[in-house]
């Protein structure tokens, strides 16, 4: 029998958002990983293709912004969410560059899987 979920990538340095966000995402319908840098992502990416990734913008190594370019041209399929809560002027320029869509925290439960619902099917 295949495994029918969906993968989810998240990006996200945040111990409790990572948290958070795997109870939220995790189940019947998807699988959730985890990495903390732009480095790590890049390297998941190398063995792994998730259906989405959901992206901080502030990480350890970078801007997550930096990452949508590399992603769309590398993996044009994967559906991207960019999650940032500091700074507004990161929604045009992630929408810019390729984000499917922009999440601004905080953000609900009802958001947050109405943002992947509408990605993912």
């Amino acid at each position: 029998m295949t495994d029918k979920r969906k993968k989810i990538l998240v990006i996200e340095d945040e111990g409790d958002m990572c948290l958070i966000l795997d109870l939220l995402l995790n189940g019947k319908e998807t699988e959730v990983d985890h990495v903390k840098t732009l480095s790590a992502a890049k390297e998941f990416l190398e063995k792994e293709q998730p259906s989405l990734i959901l992206l901080d913008n502030r990480l350890p190594d970078g801007f997550g912004l930096e990452l949508i370019g590399f992603i769309k041209q590398h993996y044009p399929a994967i559906k991207i969410v960019m999650i940032s809560g500091i700074d507004f002027a990161a929604e045009d320029a992630a929408l810019e560059m390729g984000a499917d869509t922009f999440l601004a925290k905080p953000f609900t439960k009802a958001q947050l899987q109405d943002s992947i619902r509408n990605l993912l099917n």
